[in-house]
C-alpha cells in the first residue's frame, strides 16, 4: 500500500515538474498593444497606423488601440517607447523624416536602440500647388523661384526630413524656396489651402480628399517614373533634380524584444497587408508595389537609407 502511494506521489510530482515550463511560458499577445502613432491626426502616419492596427488586431487576438504623440519629427513619440519595456505591448509609427533625425545626428538616439518590425509603405512626394494658383506648370513656378529666390513658401513636415533635403537638392541648383514647418498634418494641407505658402510637399495618398475635391493639383513627383495616375506631372529626375527619397512608413519598438515576439508581430503585420481591405488602401494610397519588407531585410535596409540621407544632408552643410 505504501509503494503504491510513493508511485503516486512520485508521478504527480512529476507531472508537476513537467508542466512548471508551459506554466512559465507567457502566451503573446495575452493583452493590448499599444501603437504610437508618432505624428499627427489625420496624416499618412495616422492613417497607416490605423489602417494596419485594425487589420491586425485579427490575427493577434487583441486590441491595438492608436494613440497619437506627435512633436520633434516624429521623436517625441519614439521617447515614449525607448522609456518603456522592451516586451512587445509597445510598439509606434517610424517615417522617413524621423529617420532623417538621426542621419543629420540631431536625435537622441541611435538606429541599434530600435527594433524594426516591418515596413509597410513606401510612397513619392509630390510638389503641389492650390488648384487656382497662378503656376500652371511646374517651369511656371520654377522660374519664378529662380528670378525670385525664397520668396515662395513650402508647406512641409519642418527641418532635417526628407522635405528639408529636397527643397535644399532643388535650391543647389538655383532654385531657392523657404520651407514653412508645419508639423501637424491638418495645419500643413491649410496652409496652402488658406495661402499660408504657395506650395505643399506632400505624398499623393495624403492629399487624395483634395485631390478628389479639385482643391490642389500636383506640379511635379519627386521620382524617375511618372505616376500613371498624373501622366501629365512631370518628374523631379526628368527636370535635373536626382533626388527621389521616398516616404517610407514602418513599425518599430524598443530594440529587445524577445525575437518570438518580433516574429508573432512582423507575421501579423504581413497577413493584414495581404487583405483585400489593405490592398484597397494601399491602391488608394498610390504606394509602391513592394512596400512591405519583413524585419531581417528590413533593419538593414534602414541603415543603408540613414546614410544615403546623411551623404545629402552632408553635401548641403545639413550635417557634420
Amino acid at each position: 500500500m505504501f509503494k503504491k502511494l510513493s508511485k503516486a506521489v512520485g508521478l504527480t510530482i512529476l507531472l508537476i515538474i513537467l508542466a512548471i515550463p508551459a506554466w512559465g511560458q507567457e502566451k503573446y499577445p495575452d493583452r493590448p498593444i499599444d501603437f504610437i502613432c508618432t505624428w499627427g491626426v489625420g496624416g499618412g502616419a495616422d492613417q497607416m497606423a490605423r489602417t494596419i492596427g485594425k487589420l491586425a488586431e485579427k490575427f493577434l487576438g487583441v486590441a491595438i488601440p492608436v494613440s497619437n504623440v506627435p512633436g520633434s519629427s516624429g521623436n517625441t513619440g519614439i521617447a515614449n517607447v525607448l522609456a518603456g519595456k522592451a516586451d512587445g505591448y509597445t510598439i509606434a509609427t517610424y517615417i522617413a523624416d524621423t529617420l532623417g533625425t538621426v542621419a543629420q545626428g540631431t536625435a537622441r538616439y541611435k538606429l541599434s536602440d530600435l527594433e524594426f518590425i516591418v515596413r509597410t509603405q513606401v510612397a513619392d512626394s509630390y510638389l503641389f500647388v492650390k488648384m487656382d494658383s497662378p503656376f500652371k506648370t511646374i517651369q511656371d513656378l520654377l522660374k519664378y523661384a529662380k528670378e525670385n529666390p525664397n520668396k515662395l513658401k513650402v508647406g512641409a513636415t519642418g527641418f532635417g526630413t526628407v522635405d528639408d533635403i529636397s527643397l535644399r537638392f532643388m535650391a543647389s541648383k538655383g532654385y531657392k524656396m523657404t520651407l514653412l514647418p508645419v508639423p501637424k498634418p491638418g495645419e500643413r494641407y491649410a496652409s496652402v489651402l488658406g495661402g499660408h505658402a504657395e506650395v505643399l510637399y506632400e505624398q499623393a495618398g495624403d492629399m487624395k480628399q483634395y485631390l478628389e475635391a479639385k482643391q490642389v493639383r500636383p506640379v511635379m513627383i519627386f521620382s524617375e517614373k511618372r505616376n500613371p495616375a498624373y501622366p501629365d506631372v512631370p518628374t523631379s529626375v526628368e527636370l535635373g533634380f536626382d533626388v527621389t527619397l521616398p516616404q517610407f512608413r514602418s513599425i518599430a519598438a524598443k530594440k529587445g524584444v524577445p525575437p518570438d515576439r518580433v516574429k508573432i508581430l512582423a507575421e501579423a503585420f504581413h497577413k493584414a497587408t495581404e487583405t483585400p481591405e489593405w490592398q484597397k488602401f494601399a491602391k488608394e494610397q498610390y504606394l509602391a508595389p513592394d512596400s512591405f519588407m519583413p524585419p531581417e531585410k528590413f533593419a538593414p535596409w534602414v541603415v543603408k537609407e540613414a546614410e544615403n540621407m546623411r551623404n545629402f544632408m552632408k553635401e548641403f552643410g545639413m550635417a557634420k
